[in-house]
C-alpha cells in the first residue's frame, strides 16, 4: 500500500516543519480527489503516519492531534482512516513483536473521539474489537454475524402457494389478452395487474413471466407490451433471468426456440429494458464452440480443395464414400439452434444494428453473415438504409425499382441522404456482409450503381473544401469492392449481367486500382472463407474438364463453357489457362478464339492475370542454357498480341509494365511489346525479308501493307488505334521509345557482365528491333500535331535524354517529313498556276520548305559531334543523310507493277469462280480495283516527290564535302558517322546507305572519293563483323549485297562504266600537290584497271572471311556465314576464290557438326547455296584481264589466292596501299612489251592512297623507270644470245648450280630469323615513316622532291595515315592456311589441273601480305626462280621413266636450254642486288624497288607449287595477325618442302634436261 514514503527530515523536526509539511501534504491530496485525483493517494499519506508511530519513530499524541485536524478536509475522511487502520490491523497482527502492536492498539484507542464505533465495527477484526472495547466478547459477535448473514442471503421468502387462487391468474390471463385496439393503455392494464396480485396473492415473478408468455404470442402489439414491462418490472436483472430461463427450456437437443422468443428478447434490448451482457451467457451454444466450429467448416473446406485437386486411387474413393456417409449419419441428429444466431437475425429483422453488431463482433469474421438467414436480414437492412440515395442518385434513367417501406422504428439506422450518409452505417453493415451479399443481387446492383454515381460526382466535383471527404469516401467504396463487391461476385451462379454492372463501376477507377482489387480477389479473398475455398477448388476442377477438350473443332462449345465460369471466378481460371498455355503454346489459338464469350470485366481480369504471370518472381526468364529466351515468356508474349489485338481489352497496364521493365534495366519483356505491335499493328519485324519484300517497303503505305510483310494482317485499323489511344493517353509514346533506345546499350554494358554472349546478342537484336518497329508504328499512326508535340529536337535528344543518334534520327525523320509536308501544303494555291511552270514551281517551293525546316536540324547537329568533325563533312549533308529515306530516292516500280498484276490476276480469279456468290463477287472486284487505283495513285506520288528530291540534292550536293583535311579523312568521317551506324540499323536502311553513296557520286559530289569509299568499305570487314549481333550480320550482308551490286553493274559492261564512272570525280586517282582550292589535274581510272581493283576486293573479302571462319570463336563464324549468305548473288564470282571458300566452309561443317548444332546448320545452308552458284563462277583471266608473264619465274610475294602469299610475318603491320602502285611498275618492268608505264596503272595504284594530292607520278619518276625497264631488257636479249654448249660453259653451270643451292639455303635462314623477330623490322619501318614526314610535308606544299623519294613520301605518308587502322589491318592480314597437311602427288596433279593463275596486276591484289620488309627483298627472286625451277623438276620426275627414249637425243637441246636459264637467274640476281644497292642510297623501303625489278606477272602455277610454298607464308603471317594460331600442319609442310627441296638438287644434274625443255617452250610462248 505504500507508494508514498515521507522524508526522514519531517519525522525528525516533526514538531518544528515536520507537522507542518505533512498537513499541507494532505491538503493538496484532498484538492486532487475533488478534481478527478484518486483516494488512495491520501491513504498512502496517512499509512505511512499510522505506520511510524507504530514502529515508535513518532510519539502517539503528535500523531493523534494531526489525525484530528485532518478530519475537517473531507467528510469522509473518518472511512479513509478506518480503512487504513484495518490494513494496520491484518498487518501488525501478523507482527511478532508485541509493543508494536500495543503502540497500534493504542493509537486505535486514542482516535475513537473522531472515528465512529460504527465504521470500526464493520472493518477491524473482533479479536482487535474486543482489545479496544467496542465488544464484549469475539465468539459471541462472530455467531451473530453468521445469523444475520443467512436471514439476509439464504433464507428464501416462499409465497404460500396454496394461498394463491387461479382465479387470479384466470383474471390476468385474460386481462392480458383483450383487444387492445380501443382506448385501453399499458397503465390501466398495470392498474388491473396490481389490483390481481394484492387480491388473488399472487407471486409477481410469476405474473411477469406470464406477460412475456401473452407477449410472445402477440409480438404485433410491440408498443403496448413493451410499455406495460417498463412500467411493471422494478429491476432489468430479473426480467433478464426470466428470459433466460425461457431460453434454457429449448436448449435441449432436436428442440427449436421460437421466433417469437427472439422476437420479444430484441424489443427488450433494443429498448434497453435488459443487458445483452446480462442476456447474452444464457444464450448457447457458447463462443469458444462457435470459433471451434468455424474452424472445423475451414479446414474440411481445405480437405475437399485438396481432393478435388488430387489425384485419387479407386480405392481411395470408396473409403471416402464411407466416411461421408458417417458424416450424414452424425448431421442426423441435429444439436440444438444457435440462439445467439437467432437473437441475431432478429434484431436485425427489428433494426437495431447497435446490438447485431455487437453479437457479430464476437463471433469470427462472416460467421454469422455465412446463414442465409441473417445475411438476408442484414440485406434487407441495408435496402432500407440506401432507400432514399439510390431514388436520387443510382436509379437509372426509366426504371421504376421496388418500393421500400421504412421500418416503424425510429432508433433503427437513419436512411442515407448523401453519399457522406453512407459512412453512418452502410459501409461498416456492407463489411460484415461481405461475401454473402451474393444472397442479394439486387442489392449488389444498387451498391454498383450508387458507386457508378458517386465516381461520376467524383470525377466532376474539384472544389477545394470537399477534396478530403471525397477521396475518403473513394478509399470506402474501394474497400466495399475489395471486400463485398468481388468476394460476391465469386458466391453468385455465373451471372453476366452483374458482371457488366460490376465493370460499369471499375471502368471508372484508373488501371492501378482495378489491378489492386484483382490481386486482392486472386490472391487473398478465396482463402479467407470456407465456401470460397469450396469454390476455387471447384472452379480449377471445371477449369482442367474444360481445358482437356479443347480444340481448333469445338471452340464454340467450349468457349460457351469458359464464359460461363468466368462470370464469377475469372481470376481462378485465367491463372489455370495461362499456366497451361505456358507449357503448350499450341492452345493459344483455341484459347484465344474461345475468350470470345466473356465480358468486359473478364477481359480486364485477363491483362491483369497475364501480367501477373509475367512478372511471376518465380520463373526465370531464360532457358537452362541461359542462351535463349524461357519458352514460357515467349508463349505469353504471343498470347498478349492476339489477345489485345482481337478483344477491347485495355493495354494501359500491359504498356506500363513493359516500361516499368525498362525504367529497372530488364529487357526481355520487350518481347511482349514486339508482339502487341506485330499483331494490333501489322508492322512486322524480320531481317528474314526477301527482296521483293524489302522493294515493296521503299515505297508508299499502301506498297508496304501490300507486299512489305510476310502475313497479310488486315483489319487493323482499330487495333491500330486502340493501341495509339492506349499510348497517348497514358503519355508512354516517347518515354518507352527513349527507354528502347537507351536500353540497347544497357542489355551490352549492365546486364551483359552477368549473361551468355549469345543471349546478349538475342536481347541487344530484339531491342532494337522493337525500337524499329515501334518507332515505325509511331510515324505511321500519329497525327503531325501529335508527332511533333511528342518528339523534342535532336539535340535535346541525343544530348539531354542520352538517346544514340541513330535512334535519335530515326524517332525525329517521320517529324522532318511531316514538317516538310505540311509547309508544302501550303502552297496548294500553285494548282491554279499555268500548267507549264506549275512543276517547276512545286519544286521550288519543296526545296525552300526542305530549307525552313532543316536549317535549325542543321545548326541542332553541330552539338553532337566534336569541331573537327564539320572540317570535312558539312552539318547539311549530316543531316541530309539521316533525314532521308529509301523512300526519297528510288521510285519501286517493278514493286508496284507487281502487286498491281497479283490484284490483277486476283480479279481475274473472282470472275472465274462461278462459287462465289454475285454480290460478294462485286464485292471482292471493288475492293481490289480500290487498292489497284490507290497503289497506281502511290505510285504517282512517289515519283514526284522522288523528282523534288532529287532536285534538292543536286542544289545542296557542292556545299556537301568541305575536304579540309584529306580524302581519306573525308571518307573516314564519312564512313564512322553516317554509313556504318546506318547500314545495321534496319534492312531498308541498309538498302540505304548502299544507295546513297551510289547518289553521292552520280551527283558528281565534289570532293567524294567513290573509289575510297567503296574500297574502305570491302577492304575492312573482319572487325565490323565480328562486332554485330546476328540480325545487325543480315543487315550489314544486305548492304554489301547492295554495294557488290554496283560494282559488278560497272564489272559486267565497259559501256555501263563509261557512262556511270567514266567522268565521275569519284573516280579521279592521282591529284598533283597544288594545294586545296582546286585546279588539280586528275588522273581517270580505265575501266580494266578498276576490274582489277574489283578482283582485289573480291580477294580480300575472301581473306576476311576465311579468317573469321578459322577463329573458331562463335559469332565471328555465325556473323560471315550470315553476311556470305546475304552477298551470295554478287560474290563470290572468281573460281578459285570460291573453292577456297567452299573448302573452308566444309571444314566448318565437318567440325560443327556435334558441337554446334546451329553453326553446323548454317554452314551447311550456305555450303548448298555456294555450290549451286558455282556453275556462275568464272576462271580468274576472264574476271580481269590477265595478261601472260614474260618469263615463268615468279616471286612468292606474288602468288595468289587466300593463304598463298609469300610475305614474311614482319610485314602485317604495313597497310593495303602501297601495293597497287609498286606492283604496276614491277608488272610493267616485265610485261616485255615496249609501251611505257601505263597511267591507268598508276591510278589504279592510286585508289586507296589516302592523300589524293602526293606527288607520286612525276615525270623523273616516270622517266628512271623506264630508263631501268629499257636496260632490263637489254640484259635479258644479251643474257639469252650467249651460247651455252662449250665445256668452259657446263663447268661454269656446276659451280652455278652449287651457288643457287647456298642462296636457296641463306634466304630459308633468313626467312626463318625473321619470323622470330618480328619485332625489329617494325621498327625499322616505323624508322623509316618518321624519317618520311618531312618529305610528305615538302609535298603537300608543293616543293620538288626527288623523284626516288616521292615515292617514299607517298608509301610512308600511307603508312602514316593508316595508323589509326592498324589494328584493322593486323586482323585483314592473317593468312589462311590451307586445310590438309599432306596430299597424294595425284591430288596435286588434280589440283594443278583445276587451279587458275594468280592475278597478273598486283594494284588487283592491294594485300599486306605482298609487302615483304627489306630483310627479305636481298634473296626473293633468285629463290623463287629456283624454287620454281625445282617443282618443275618434280613433274619431269615422274614423266622419266615414259621418255627415256628420247632422252638421248635431246641432252645437248637440255644442255643449251639449261645454261640459257643460269644466265637468266645471274641476271635477275644481279638486278635485285643493283636495286637494294640504290635504295639504300636513296633511304626508301626496298620493298617497291624488289617488286618493280621483280616480274610481276605469274605463270600458270601448278597446284603442287603454291601448297608448298602456303605452308610458309601462313606460318610466318600468323606471327602477327590478331589471333595466332600456329598450326602444327604449317610446320610439317614446311621442313617436309626442305627435305624435299635438298633430294631434287642433287638429282637435278641427271632429270633436269627435260624441266629446261619445257621451260623455254613456256618463255617462247610467252615472248
Amino acid at each position: 500500500m505504500a507508494t508514498l514514503i515521507l522524508p526522514g527530515e519531517w519525522i525528525k523536526n516533526w514538531e518544528k516543519s515536520g507537522k507542518h509539511e505533512f498537513v499541507q501534504l494532505c491538503k493538496e491530496l484532498t484538492e486532487k480527489i475533488d478534481h478527478g485525483g484518486q483516494i488512495k493517494d491520501i491513504q498512502a499519506a496517512l499509512y505511512e503516519l499510522c505506520w511510524q508511530v507504530v514502529h515508535g519513530n513518532l510519539k502517539m499524541e503528535l500523531v493523534v492531534s494531526v489525525l484530528g485536524d485532518m478530519m475537517e478536509l473531507r467528510d469522509d475522511m473518518p472511512s479513509i482512516l478506518a480503512d487504513v487502520f484495518s490494513i494496520l490491523d491484518l498487518e501488525t497482527a501478523a507482527l511478532e513483536e508485541k509493543n508494536k502492536r500495543d503502540h497500534y492498539t493504542q493509537l486505535v484507542g486514542a482516535c475513537l473521539i473522531f472515528v465512529p464505533e460504527a465504521i470500526l465495527k464493520e472493518r477491524l477484526d473482533p479479536e482487535t474489537l474486543e482489545s479496544l472495547g467496542l465488544i464484549k466478547q469475539a465468539l459471541q459477535f462472530n455467531q451473530k454475524i453468521v445469523k444475520i448473514k443467512t436471514k439476509l442471503f439464504y433464507k428464501q421468502q416462499k409465497f404460500n402457494l396454496l394461498r394463491e387462487e387461479n382465479e387470479g391468474y384466470a383474471k390476468l390471463i385474460t386481462e392480458l389478452g383483450q383487444d387492445l385496439s380501443g382506448n385501453i393503455t399499458s397503465h390501466i392494464v398495470l392498474e388491473s395487474i396490481k389490483s390481481l396480485i394484492g387480491c388473488f396473492n399472487l407471486d409477481p415473478n410469476r405474473v411477469l413471466d406470464i406477460i412475456l408468455e401473452v407477449y410472445e404470442s402477440r409480438s404485433d402489439q410491440d408498443e403496448f407490451f413493451l410499455s406495460l414491462i417498463k412500467s411493471y418490472m422494478c429491476e432489468p436483472l430479473t426480467l433478464c433471468h426470466i428470459l433466460g430461463f425461457k431460453f434454457k427450456f429449448y436448449q435441449e437437443p432436436n428442440e427449436e426456440t421460437p421466433k417469437s422468443l427472439y422476437h420479444i428478447a430484441a424489443a427488450l434490448l433494443h429498448h434497453n429494458l435488459i443487458e445483452l451482457e446480462d442476456l447474452y451467457v444464457h444464450l448457447m451454444p457458447q463462443d469458444v464452440t462457435i470459433v471451434e466450429e468455424h474452424k472445423r467448416d475451414i479446414s474440411e473446406a481445405k480437405q475437399i480443395a485438396r481432393k478435388l485437386v488430387m489425384v485419387v486411387v479407386p480405392s481411395e474413393k470408396s473409403e471416402d464414400k464411407e466416411k461421408e456417409k458417417e458424416k450424414e449419419e452424425e448431421k442426423n441428429e441435429q444439436p440444438p439452434d444457435n440462439q445467439k444466431l437467432g437473437l441475431l437475425e432478429a434484431l436485425l429483422r427489428i433494426g437495431d444494428w447497435h446490438h447485431a453488431q455487437s453479437i457479430m463482433d464476437q463471433m469470427p469474421s462472416f460467421y454469422a453473415t455465412s446463414h442465409k438467414a441473417i445475411a438476408l436480414a442484414l440485406c434487407q437492412l441495408v435496402h432500407l438504409t440506401v432507400e432514399p440515395l439510390y431514388r436520387e442518385a443510382g436509379i437509372p434513367k426509366g426504371a421504376r425499382g421496388c418500393v421500400m417501406h421504412p421500418l416503424r422504428n425510429k432508433r433503427a439506422p437513419r436512411p442515407a441522404e448523401s453519399f457522406e450518409d453512407l459512412r453512418r452505417d452502410t459501409f461498416s453493415m456492407l463489411c460484415y456482409l461481405g461475401p454473402h451479399l451474393s444472397h442479394d443481387p439486387i442489392l449488389f446492383a444498387k451498391i454498383v450503381r450508387l458507386g457508378k454515381a458517386f465516381m461520376k460526382e467524383y470525377q466532376c466535383d474539384d472544389r477545394p473544401d470537399v477534396k478530403d471527404k471525397m477521396e475518403t469516401l473513394l478509399s470506402c467504396f474501394l474497400s466495399i469492392a475489395d471486400q463485398v463487391l468481388l468476394p460476391s461476385l465469386s458466391l453468385m451462379e455465373c451471372n453476366a449481367c452483374m458482371s457488366e454492372e460490376l465493370w460499369g463501376l471499375f471502368k471508372l477507377f484508373p488501371y492501378q486500382h482495378r489491378y489492386r482489387l484483382y490481386g486482392q480477389w486472386k490472391n487473398e479473398t478465396y482463402s479467407s472463407h470456407p465456401l470460397l475455398v469450396k469454390v476455387k477448388a471447384q472452379t480449377i476442377e471445371r477449369a482442367k474438364y474444360i481445358m482437356k477438350r479443347l480444340t481448333k473443332e469445338n471452340v464454340k462449345q467450349s468457349g460457351r463453357q469458359i464464359g460461363k465460369l468466368s462470370h464469377s471466378n475469372p481470376t481462378i481460371l485465367f491463372d489455370y489457362m495461362l499456366s497451361q498455355i505456358q507449357w503448350y503454346d499450341n492452345l493459344i489459338v483455341p484459347v484465344v478464339d474461345s475468350l470470345k464469350y466473356l465480358t468486359s470485366l473478364n477481359y480486364d481480369v485477363l491483362a491483369y492475370c497475364i501480367i501477373e504471370a509475367l512478372a511471376n518472381p518465380e520463373k526465370e526468364k531464360m532457358k537452362h542454357d541461359d542462351t535463349t529466351i524461357s519458352s514460357w515468356l515467349q508463349s505469353l508474349a504471343s498470347l498478349c498480341g492476339s489477345v489485345f489485338r482481337k478483344y477491347p481489352i485495355e493495354l494501359a497496364g500491359l504498356l506500363q509494365y513493359v516500361t516499368n521493365q525498362l525504367k529497372a534495366g530488364k529487357s526481355f519483356d520487350l518481347l511482349i511489346l514486339k508482339e502487341v505491335v506485330q499483331k494490333m499493328a501489322g508492322i512486322e519485324i524480320t531481317d528474314e525479308m526477301t527482296s521483293e519484300q524489302l522493294e515493296a517497303m521503299t515505297g508508299g503505305e499502301q506498297l508496304k501493307a501490300e507486299g512489305g510483310y510476310f502475313g497479310q494482317i488486315r483489319n487493323t485499323k482499330k487495333s491500330s488505334q486502340r493501341l495509339k489511344d492506349a499510348l497517348l493517353d497514358h503519355e508512354l509514346a516517347l518515354p518507352l521509345c527513349l527507354l528502347m533506345a537507351q536500353q540497347r546499350n544497357g542489355v551490352v554494358f549492365l546486364e551483359g557482365g552477368e549473361k551468355h554472349l549469345k543471349l546478349v546478342g538475342h536481347l541487344y537484336d530484339q531491342c532494337h528491333d522493337t525500337l524499329v518497329q515501334f518507332g515505325g508504328f509511331l510515324a505511321s499512326n500519329l497525327s503531325t500535331d501529335d508527332y511533333i508535340k511528342r518528339v523534342p529536337p535532336i539535340d535535346v535528344l541525343c544530348n539531354q535524354f542520352h538517346t544514340p543518334h541513330d535512334a535519335a534520327f530515326f524517332l525525329s525523320r517521320p517529324m522532318y517529313a511531316h514538317q516538310i509536308l505540311e509547309k508544302l501544303s501550303k502552297y496548294d494555291g500553285l494548282k491554279k498556276a499555268e500548267k507549264g511552270n506549275r512543276q517547276q514551281q512545286k519544286v521550288q517551293k519543296y526545296v525552300a520548305a526542305c530549307e525552313q525546316v532543316m536549317t535549325p536540324v542543321h545548326e541542332a547537329v553541330v552539338s553532337l559531334h566534336p569541331a573537327r568533325v564539320w572540317d570535312d563533312l558539312r552539318p547539311q549533308f549530316y543531316a541530309t543523310f539521316w533525314s532521308l529515306t529509301m523512300y526519297d530516292l528510288a521510285v519501286p516500280h517493278a514493286a508496284y507493277e507487281r502487286e498491281v498484276n497479283k490484284l490483277k490476276a486476283q480479279i481475274k480469279a473472282i470472275e472465274e469462280n462461278p462459287e462465289i456468290p454475285m454480290n460478294k463477287k462485286k464485292k471482292e472486284k471493288e475492293r481490289c480495283t480500290a487498292l489497284q487505283e490507290k497503289l497506281q495513285e502511290e505510285e504517282k506520288k512517289q515519283l514526284e516527290h522522288v523528282q523534288r528530291v532529287l532536285h534538292r540534292l543536286k542544289l545542296e550536293k557542292d556545299n556537301w564535302l568541305l575536304a579540309k583535311s584529306t580524302k581519306n579523312e573525308t571518307i573516314t568521317k564519312f564512313l564512322q558517322l553516317c554509313l556504318f551506324p546506318r547500314c545495321i540499323f534496319s534492312s531498308i536502311d541498309a538498302v540505304y546507305c548502299a544507295r546513297f553513296v551510289e547518289l553521292v557520286h552520280q551527283q558528281k559530289t565534289p570532293n567524294f572519293c567513290t573509289l575510297l569509299c567503296y574500297d574502305r568499305v570491302f577492304s575492312a570487314i573482319i572487325y565490323t563483323v565480328a562486332s554485330c549481333t546476328e540480325n545487325e550480320s543480315h543487315r550489314y550482308g544486305r548492304f554489301l549485297c547492295c554495294m557488290l551490286e554496283t560494282v559488278t553493274r560497272w564489272h559486267s559492261d565497259r559501256a555501263v562504266y563509261e557512262k556511270e564512272c567514266g567522268n565521275y570525280p569519284g573516280f579521279l586517282t592521282i591529284f598533283r600537290a597544288t594545294g586545296f582550292d582546286g585546279g588539280n589535274k586528275a588522273d581517270q581510272l580505265d575501266y580494266e584497271n578498276f576490274r582489277h581493283v574489283v578482283h582485289k576486293w573480291h580477294y580480300m573479302l575472301t581473306k576476311a572471311s576465311v579468317h573469321c571462319l578459322e577463329t573458331g570463336d562463335y559469332t565471328h563464324i555465325r556473323n560471315i556465314l550470315i553476311v556470305l549468305t546475304k552477298i551470295l548473288p554478287c560474290y563470290p564470282k572468281v573460281l578459285n576464290l570460291g573453292q577456297a571458300l567452299e573448302c573452308r566452309v566444309h571444314k566448318i561443317c565437318l567440325e560443327e557438326k556435334d558441337k554446334r548444332p546451329d553453326l553446323y546448320a548454317l554452314a551447311m545452308g550456305y555450303s548448298g547455296r555456294l555450290k549451286s552458284q558455282k556453275v556462275h563462277m568464272v576462271p580468274e583471266n576472264e574476271f580481269h584481264h590477265k595478261e601472260q608473264p614474260a618469263r615463268s619465274a615468279t616471286p612468292a610475294n606474288q602468288q595468289n589466292g587466300p593463304g598463298s602469299t609469300g610475305k614474311p610475318a614482319s610485314t602485317t603491320s604495313k597497310t593495303d596501299e602501297g601495293m597497287s602502285e609498286d606492283g604496276d611498275r614491277g608488272k610493267d618492268k616485265t610485261q616485255g612489251t615496249t609501251k611505257p608505264v601505263n597511267k591507268a596503272n598508276s591510278a589504279a595504284a592510286k585508289v586507296t592512297t589516302s592523300n589524293g594530292n602526293g606527288a607520286l607520278n612525276s615525270s623523273k619518276a616516270v622517266k628512271e623507270r623506264d630508263d631501268k625497264e629499257k636496260s632490263g631488257k637489254e640484259k635479258k636479249e644479251k643474257k639469252e644470245k650467249t651460247p651455252g654448249s662449250t665445256p668452259e660453259t657446263k663447268a661454269e653451270n656446276r659451280r652455278e648450280k652449287q651457288r643457287d643451292e647456298r642462296a636457296g639455303k641463306e634466304e630459308r635462314a633468313a626467312r626463318e630469323g625473321k619470323e622470330k623477330t618480328p619485332k625489329a623490322d617494325r621498327e625499322k619501318v616505323k624508322a623509316e615513316e618518321k624519317s618520311g614526314k618531312d618529305d610528305k610535308a615538302k609535298a603537300g606544299n608543293g616543293e620538288p622532291i626527288e623523284p626516288s623519294r616521292e615515292r617514299d613520301t607517298m608509301k610512308e605518308s600511307k603508312n602514316k595515315e593508316k595508323g589509326d587502322r592498324s589494328a584493322v589491318a593486323g586482323s585483314l592480314k592473317s593468312p589462311v592456311p590451307r586445310s590438309e597437311s599432306a596430299e597424294s602427288e595425284r591430288d596435286h596433279k588434280r589440283r594443278k589441273l583445276d587451279s587458275h593463275s594468280s592475278p597478273s596486276h598486283s594494284s588487283s591484289v592491294k594485300d599486306n601480305s605482298n609487302e615483304p620488309k627489306e630483310s627479305a627483298s636481298k634473296h626473293h627472286v633468285n629463290y623463287n626462280s629456283v624454287a620454281q625451277s625445282k617443282s618443275r623438276e618434280r613433274e619431269l620426275e615422274k614423266k622419266e621413266s615414259e621418255n627415256t627414249q628420247g632422252r638421248s637425243k635431246e641432252k645437248k637441246e637440255e644442255k643449251e636450254r639449261k645454261e640459257r636459264k643460269r644466265d637468266h637467274v645471274l641476271n635477275d640476281h644481279e638486278t635485285n642486288q643493283e636495286s637494294k644497292r640504290r635504295k639504300d642510297e636513296n633511304g626508301t623501303n626496298s620493298t617497291k624497288n624488289s617488286k618493280s625489278t621483280s616480274p610481276s606477272c605469274d605463270s600458270p602455277l601448278s597446284a603442287e607449287k603454291e601448297k608448298s610454298k602456303r605452308p610458309k607464308s601462313s606460318s610466318k603471317e600468323k606471327g602477327e595477325s590478331v589471333k595466332p594460331e600456329r598450326t602444327s600442319s604449317g610446320g610439317k609442310k614446311e621442313s617436309r618442302h626442305d627435305k624435299e627441296k635438298s633430294e631434287k638438287k642433287e638429282k637435278r644434274d641427271s632429270s633436269g634436261g627435260k624441266e629446261e625443255k619445257k621451260h623455254h617452250k613456256s618463255s617462247d610462248k610467252h615472248r
